[in-house]
């Protein structure tokens, strides 16, 4: 059994018991959290597929980790010829989370 939802304007396909990195969401660790925008349900048997939502499907999970930051990005604004160089970084916040069921 699998669903798709959307969270954070990403969409992510999981399973029960799978652990994933989203955006970052608020709370502390061991906080149950419910994803509301399921957009598809898979059982195995049939397929629901929401338009653009399921009414009534959700999935939830637990933090693990609620905010931890990401690897570095570097970012360059470069315009040849023209002695123009710009440099700097990025560091995204995530939380880990933890899926533990899948209703709908």
């Amino acid at each position: 059994m699998y669903a798709v939802f959307e969270s954070g304007g990403k969409q992510h396909r999981v399973t029960e018991g799978e652990r994933l990195y989203l955006e970052k969401l608020n709370g502390v660790s061991d906080d149950h959290v419910v994803f509301d925008r399921v957009l598809m349900i898979d059982d195995g048997d049939s397929v629901k597929i929401g338009q653009p939502y399921i009414e009534g499907g959700a999935v939830e999970g637990v933090l693990l980790e609620p905010c931890e930051r990401d690897r570095k990005i570097p970012v360059v604004k470069f315009k040849r010829r023209k002695n123009y160089l710009r440099m700097g970084s990025h560091r995204q916040s995530r939380s880990l989370v933890k899926i533990v069921s899948i209703s709908g």
